[in-house]
Parts: structure tokens; C-alpha cells; sequence
């Protein structure tokens, strides 16, 4: 394991202070966090960018109706992409294959199951919104580009 993650990380083995003889620790515990970091911030952008087209398209098709299928199907898709490109990210060439579909695999039942859950909060304050502010918006005819700016 080790050897994989010298290949991809070089920047940790820079000289450290004369003094400091913790790097190993800090290399173990540490490690991962740039990859970390990076995987979150990509997954997170690619995910709700899947979540939130497959969620308007959705609503566009159903004229609006049965908002559940429409959050837990755009939840299927996003937190399916999300999951995949932060694991892969993260973790791909630093564990074995087994673990890394086990990560992928339980964190993206997690993340559905809780969409499941949070359903009905989610018809609550849908409800809530659509009183307050009196409108309810269709996404037709728009370009759903992230790098388009307007």
C-alpha cells in the first residue's frame, strides 16, 4: 500500500524539520487528505450537477407531479455518480478492489436510504415553499451547461 501512494503523492517526502520525527505518522494519517479533498470537491460538483438535471427533467416530464419519484430517482443517479467519482478519487490504487466496491457500494445504499427517509420532510417543506412564495417554476428550454455563464 504504501508504495501505490509514494507514486501518487511525492509532495509529502520534501525534507522535514531536523527535529520532527513523526513523518511516517503523519504520512499514515494524513495521507489521504489531498485525495480526499479532491474527490469531494469533483464528486460533489459532477454528482449534483447529475442530480439536478435528472430532477428537473423529471419534473418537466410529469407535469410536475409525484415529487418522490422525482427526489429519490435524481437522488439514484446523483449520489450514484457522487459516490463512485469520490471513491475512486479517494481511495482507487491505495486499497484493495474488494473494499473499494464495499465503500462504494454501502455508502450509496446510505445515501438513497436516507433520501427514502427524508421523503416526507422534503414534501413538508416543498408544501411550505410553494404557499409562501406562490409559484412553482418548470425548468423548459434551458441550457443546464455548468460552464455557461449568463
Amino acid at each position: 500500500m504504501r508504495g501505490s501512494w509514494r507514486a501518487t503523492c511525492s509532495w509529502q517526502y520534501l525534507p522535514a524539520a531536523g527535529f520532527w520525527e513523526g513523518q511516517e505518522a503523519y504520512e499514515s494519517i494524513l495521507g489521504f487528505v489531498p485525495r480526499i479533498v479532491a474527490g469531494s470537491i469533483l464528486a460533489f460538483f459532477v454528482g449534483e450537477l447529475c442530480n439536478s438535471y435528472v430532477l428537473s427533467k423529471m419534473k418537466v416530464k410529469m407535469r410536475g407531479s409525484a415529487l418522490w419519484k422525482r427526489t429519490i430517482g435524481s437522488t439514484i443517479v446523483g449520489e450514484g455518480v457522487d459516490t463512485i467519482v469520490f471513491a475512486v478519487i479517494a481511495f482507487g490504487g491505495t486499497i484493495p478492489a474488494s473494499a473499494l466496491v464495499t465503500i462504494i457500494v454501502s455508502s450509496y445504499i446510505f445515501k438513497v436510504g436516507y433520501e427514502v427517509i427524508a421523503t416526507p420532510i422534503t414534501y413538508w417543506i416543498v408544501a411550505k415553499l410553494k404557499r409562501s412564495e406562490g409559484i412553482d417554476v418548470y425548468d423548459e428550454g434551458i441550457d443546464y451547461s455548468p460552464f455557461k455563464i449568463s
